[in-house]
């Protein structure tokens, strides 16, 4: 086994005006490297947090508003899952952060007692652009729930998360649709590397103090944007290095680009990123590209696939995506997975969901995401423990030739 490589102390910082009494700020937040594979870039890692510790390679559940939809907490804690991803934007809207902060943080809001990723509401610049008007100040964004008009600044952001309390928060960023010409890449790059400067002045700001009152921060992670253009994507990396956030992501990737570029960009930037510090994907993917990703060294990842699918009759299996509403599973006795451990496939047939289904019945998209959000959760186990094994290469290969993409059943 190669030497355990570990970064620690990701911030650490002197309050000026506290100068005097050498106030230093230590963050908790830790990242440590236990195993390489010999034949790829995965590695076996575990993230250290205010809530717990967290194994990587991870997939996060999505839990926009503070809940993944048609799950409970209990239901997440009995697969194993160790941390989720919530969205300060739609949590700013409802039920407000001052409300959430003054209810003990999201952790204490939600019962939930792991660890919490937030992601900044930078995407939201993309997914809700009709409703958006982006400077260099920040972005107006307007209400998809009753119209009013907000403002987001990279500070406003940072504050807003930071109240929220969760354990890692993600700098705010401009993701770009695809395509998009170089020029305009250019500007919203720089703009990207200006807000994430800013937000990690407000952080050290915000999180000034005596130590002991401060001795739990949570980490921020920068967010390397560039769209398919690979200088302006090492570009921005660059530039975000030379701040030393203590984790990366890359954003702005599957928003219609080519499946090769995208690989191309994870592939680069992953050997370009300090390798000792987690890097993210955000918003990705497939179990087949998830596992390639992990190939090439990424470490975290969030996909609102499983569930959103899931609530539609679309669920993951080992042998590939089953159509639970199809006529065929009608009187199918089997679970919906022979090789699934989940309450879903120990308790109920293919047959019974079905029928929740077709009845409208609620039960049948909480037992089609409790199966999924199960897969990914057992899909990420057993890529760690093939790394650990040394095997990884071999467990890719034999996932990708068992899974197909669409129910042939």
């Amino acid at each position: 086994m190669k030497k355990e490589t570990r970064t620690r102390k990701v911030f650490l910082h002197i309050s000026l005006d506290k100068l005097n009494r050498s106030n230093i700020l230590i963050s908790m937040f830790d990242f440590k490297v236990i195993k390489r594979d010999p034949d790829s870039r995965a590695r076996l890692g575990v993230l250290e947090t205010n809530h717990g510790s967290v194994s990587t390679p991870v997939f996060m559940p999505v839990g926009t508003q503070g809940t993944v939809k048609t799950l409970s907490e209990k239901d997440l804690s009995d697969i194993g899952v160790e941390i989720i991803l919530n969205n300060m934007y739609y949590l700013f809207l409802r039920p407000g952060v001052e409300i959430v902060k003054r209810l003990g943080g999201l952790h204490k809001f939600s019962s939930w007692e792991k660890a919490i990723l937030t992601d900044s509401g930078g995407f939201q610049v993309f997914s809700l652009a009709d409703l958006t008007k982006v400077n260099d100040e920040g972005v107006y964004f307007q209400s998809h729930l009753d119209g009013a008009h907000h403002f987001f600044t990279p500070e406003l952001a940072t504050q807003y998360q930071l109240d929220l309390g969760a354990d890692i928060i993600m700098a705010f960023d401009e993701c770009l649709p695809y395509p998009s010409t170089y020029q305009k890449t250019r500007v919203s790059t720089d703009r990207t590397i200006n807000w994430a400067e800013r937000c990690l002045n407000k952080y050290r700001e915000l999180t000034a103090g005596d130590a002991e009152e401060s001795d739990m921060l949570p980490a921020l992670f920068g967010i390397v944007q560039g769209s398919t253009y690979l200088d302006l994507r090492k570009y921005c990396a660059d530039k975000l290095v030379g701040m030393e956030f203590p984790g990366y992501a890359l954003g702005g990737l599957f928003v219609g680009e080519p499946k090769a570029e995208t690989f191309g960009i994870i592939d680069e930037l992953s050997q370009f990123l300090p390798r000792e510090k987690p890097l993210y994907l955000m918003g990705f993917g497939t179990p087949v590209d998830l596992l390639e990703a992990i190939s090439m060294g990424a470490d975290m990842f969030d996909c609102v696939m499983p569930t959103r699918n899931a609530r539609n009759g679309s669920v993951f299996t080992w042998k590939g995506k089953l159509s639970i509403k199809a006529a065929r599973y009608a009187e199918d006795v089997n679970p919906i997975d022979q090789n699934c451990g989940c309450y879903t496939c120990r308790t109920y047939s293919r047959a019974y969901v079905r029928h929740l289904f077709s009845a409208g019945e609620l039960l049948g998209p909480h037992l089609a995401t409790l199966h999924s959000i199960y897969f990914f959760h057992e899909l990420m186990a057993k890529a760690r423990e093939a790394i650990k094994n040394g095997e990884f290469l071999k467990f890719r290969k034999e996932f990708s030739e068992n899974y197909r993409e669409n129910d042939e059943e």
